[in-house]
């Protein structure tokens, strides 16, 4: 009984919330984009990108704020690239995608030698300020930014553009939408969203940025704004749902529950698995996706 107790304490919440807020970040910027009508694979490349330049700029000025907001920058420029890339030479979407995830992984790898000199790791920064004991700002910063996507996309005129440049590109900008400036603004805001995410954690959860170290949450991300449904609230429920998947792996480890390592530490990777194997099927994509609004 005092195992299970120990296993299901304050510390599994806590570290669910941890878990799931850079998921939520990503997951939201990949929803702009794709409800906007671009297909968004980059968020673990723009993750990447803004966890190294939170990192570099934190220490570069010694102020983790201004490190957040290099990182955002960072990869808001990413993704202009991708967004110039599949909107305005209408190139292969997949294709800019994955490009933009071979910069996240070698960029920051190549400037960790030429800033600092070092192959894997950066120096130690100062944090983003914490509310209470092991929840950062950033963590309340992700959960309230759901219900404002929520009403912005659903409930303001901007935003049901912004559906509707995702769901009929064509018949909007027939009707003088402005599909591919709202399409531009969407993906840039990914950006922003998903290098946030990746500067949670190495300014907001940690100190320091490691190569590689978001461990594919991208692509977890992305599973689930599948898994959501291309839904906010949806989207809200499956990064906790992956992040308390994450966190039992944690917890499991730190009380010693007798189960293989292995196992425990797929455990997240299996269940996004499982997510979208399973119930992709009853998951609909904006109808317009990857489709341009004028002709070839």
């Amino acid at each position: 009984m005092d195992d299970v107790r120990a296993f299901f304490s304050l510390g599994l919440v806590v570290a669910t919330l941890r878990m799931a807020t850079p998921l939520i970040f990503a997951a939201m910027g990949g929803l702009l984009s794709e409800r906007s009508g671009v297909m968004n694979i980059a968020l673990e490349g723009f993750m990447l990108i803004g966890a190294f330049s939170a990192a570099a700029g934190a220490h570069y000025t010694g102020n983790p704020w201004l490190g957040l907001l290099v990182g955002a920058a960072a990869a808001a420029i990413a993704a202009l690239i991708h967004a110039f890339w599949c909107i305005t030479l209408r190139g292969d979407q997949i294709v800019a995608g994955t490009a933009i995830n071979l910069l996240g992984i070698g960029v920051p790898a190549y400037l960790l030698q030429r800033l600092f000199g070092t192959a894997g790791r950066s120096p130690t920064v100062e944090k983003l300020p914490s509310v209470a004991s092991g929840i950062n700002i950033l963590v309340v910063v992700a959960f309230l930014i759901v219900p404002v996507i929520y009403i912005w996309l659903f409930r303001t005129k901007a935003g049901m553009r912004v559906l509707a440049a995702g769901e009929h590109p064509r018949a909007a900008e027939s009707v003088g939408i402005a599909v591919d400036r709202y399409r531009y603004g969407c993906v840039i805001a990914s950006g922003v969203l998903a290098g946030i995410g990746g500067a949670f954690l190495s300014i907001g959860d940690l100190s320091i940025f490691t190569n590689g170290m978001t461990n594919g949450r991208g692509f977890i991300a992305l599973a689930a704004m599948i898994f959501g449904n291309w839904t906010p609230f949806g989207i809200l429920g499956a990064a906790v749902l992956f992040g308390a998947s994450q966190a039992i792996q944690i917890q499991a480890q730190a009380v010693g529950v007798p189960v293989s390592k292995e196992l425990i530490l797929a455990l997240p990777y299996v269940l996004t698995l499982v997510a979208i194997t399973g119930l992709v099927r009853n998951s609909r994509p904006p109808a317009g996706l990857g489709q341009h609004a004028t002709g070839d």
